[in-house]
């Protein structure tokens, strides 16, 4: 089950940060998955702060829209740092 679990973040990190270069530009395998799984742990700490509560329907959608917020949220500081 733990296995299975860890494909499943790899799997909605790698969606997430495609869907985040599509928005933001640039990407690749490897920063796909890093800037999505980041952007997980981001969105849900941003959607938890600020209250918001989505429901589309199906709970792996919620979670890469999530991630997807957090990934462009994280690509674009780090562009504004770097």
């Amino acid at each position: 089950m733990v296995i299975e679990n860890i494909l499943i973040w790899c799997v909605i990190g790698l969606v997430a940060g495609w869907l985040a270069s599509l928005v933001l530009g640039g990407g690749g395998l490897i920063r796909y998955l890093i800037s999505g799984l980041i952007g997980a742990f981001v969105g849900g700490f941003l959607f938890n702060l600020l209250g918001i509560d989505i429901n589309l329907g199906n709970a792996i959608v919620n979670q890469i829209v999530v991630a997807t917020v957090g990934a462009i949220v994280v690509v674009f500081i780090a562009r504004r740092i770097g």
